[in-house]
């Protein structure tokens, strides 16, 4: 093989140009942005009253599967349902694979290019016979390969692929998102099922109590110990309970069938557990809430915040690398045989660079760079946004779980002390030292404090499992099991 002295020096000359403008090209390396720290006021959970909460483990981060906490087994069990269900969660995953396999595309682009041909025919060449009669048949073979490699002097592939492993991680972290999202609302109709059947039992014990009262009042009244005025308030205060029932048993209902199309279910196949439920799953102990900055690195929207700023930072240097040539480095062969004349064949090779530039063109290049820094401007902006509402909605999230325990508790000491006024006047009641409409009071009295408990119970679960969904819940290692090489 002879390589002619000209193209030697066209392509030493070519290489040591593209060498030279290697030292101008190249976008912005990015640095993730730092989370605020204690410092800047986050750390352990600070609001105006968390400091010192008896509620509260800012020392222990909730686990991966933080509704185990409540030790039950039947809502572990609808939300693994929930979980492998949920069309939202197929949605993302979908996503998230065509995410990665873009990023194994661009992963492609950093091994050579090879193309294959081969071919064989028969014909007459009759138009170049000069000869008697028909011109001879003749064969013809012929092959080539051609290899193509470009030489990433300037990061444009090493740049599209960190922009497309920065988008797959984005997708990740919102596939997560999802799934927090569903694991949280599941165990919410869960609690709220179960905290709405606790209400239907007080209330169906209320009206025990006020039909009680009722046939009490009958009595008195055939006795003449009592009034027909007596017997109309019995009878109000009877109707009165029993008109609560409903709504809450509709209630019940509603959270019942949200849990069922949760768990991919209709609404008549809801859980037989949730149904039959009457107490509210509660955490044994302190519930754990770590503190801010590690709350900030496992929310999945910080995550995703903080990925997308990864990949536009990475689309600048696809930009900027558009500015500069592209170099390639290339080789083929070819075969050419021709069995009607003897001796006829051929091999031909080609070997050396191939520059490729839209110079002097580079105004679109150039627009593209400022689009693309203008788009990373826009994703840090979301970034410092998303930081400070995950900061935000923490807090909220505590605040308003530590307001509904301290009314609970209140409403549960209220509730004790209405059920033993209306004991008292009931008892002095049947001794004949009161009056009815006393007991009357006292009944109205524990109906109301009954309800406002029950209430009570259903807000503290609701914002209890406010404070996990917006805690982030822990999913960073399923995300990370499912990344490619």
């Amino acid at each position: 093989m002879r390589i002619n002295p000209r193209t030697a020096a066209y392509s030493s000359l070519a290489c040591a140009l593209a060498m030279a403008l290697t030292a101008c090209a190249g976008g912005p390396a990015y640095q993730a942005p730092a989370f605020p720290g204690a410092g800047a006021g986050v750390g352990p959970w600070q609001g105006p009253f968390l400091g010192a909460s008896a509620l509260l483990d800012t020392g222990k981060a909730p686990p991966a599967e933080w509704w185990k906490l409540y030790d039950d087994a039947a809502l572990d069990a609808a939300v693994r349902q929930a979980l492998a269900a949920n069309t939202d969660l197929r949605v993302a995953l979908a996503n998230l694979d065509r995410a990665r396999a873009v990023y194994g595309q661009a992963r492609a682009d950093l091994l050579p290019s090879t193309s294959l041909s081969a071919g064989a025919s028969r014909a007459r060449a009759q138009t170049s016979w000069n000869g008697p009669g028909q011109a001879p048949v003749q064969t013809n073979y012929r092959g080539a390969i051609d290899i193509a490699y470009e030489l990433d002097l300037f990061g444009r592939v090493r740049s599209e692929i960190d922009s497309a492993r920065a988008d797959a991680d984005a997708l990740a972290a919102a596939y997560d998102a999802a799934k927090v999202v569903v694991a949280a609302e599941t165990t919410r109709a869960y609690v709220d099922a179960c905290a709405y059947g606790q209400s239907v039992l007080a209330a169906r014990s209320t009206i025990d109590v006020a039909r009680r009262t009722a046939g009490l009042v009958a009595l008195a009244l055939r006795a003449g110990s009592a009034s027909r005025l007596d017997q109309e308030r019995s009878g109000a205060a009877l109707a009165q309970a029993e008109a609560a029932l409903p709504p809450l048993q509709a209630r019940q209902n509603v959270a019942l069938f949200e849990l069922a199309a949760l768990t991919g279910q209709t609404p008549d196949q809801a859980p037989a557990a949730a149904r039959d439920c009457v107490k509210a799953p509660e955490i044994a102990g302190l519930m754990p809430v770590g503190d801010g900055v590690a709350m900030l690195r496992r929310r999945p929207d910080v995550r995703q915040a903080e990925r997308l700023l990864a990949a536009d930072t990475a689309r600048v240097g696809v930009a900027v690398a558009e500015l500069y040539p592209r170099v390639s480095f290339g080789a083929s062969a070819a075969y050419l045989r021709n069995d009607a004349l003897r001796g006829e064949r051929s091999w031909s090779f080609g070997l050396g660079p191939l520059i490729s530039w839209t110079f002097p063109n580079t105004a679109l290049a150039r627009g593209r760079v400022a689009q693309a820094r203008a788009q990373g401007a826009a994703s840090l902006a979301r970034f410092d946004g998303a930081v400070l509402t995950a900061l935000k909605e923490a807090e909220q999230s505590l605040s308003r779980y530590q307001g509904a325990s301290a009314q609970r508790d209140a409403l549960a000491r209220a509730r004790s002390h209405a059920a033993n006024a209306f004991g008292l006047a009931e008892q002095r009641y049947r001794a004949g030292s009161i009056a009815y409409l006393d007991v009357l009071v006292a009944q109205n009295g524990l109906v109301g404090a009954e309800a406002a408990l029950a209430s009570a119970d259903q807000q503290l679960g609701s914002a209890r499992v406010d404070v996990f969904k917006a805690l982030g819940g822990t999913w960073q290692a399923p995300s990370a099991k499912r990344q490619p090489d």
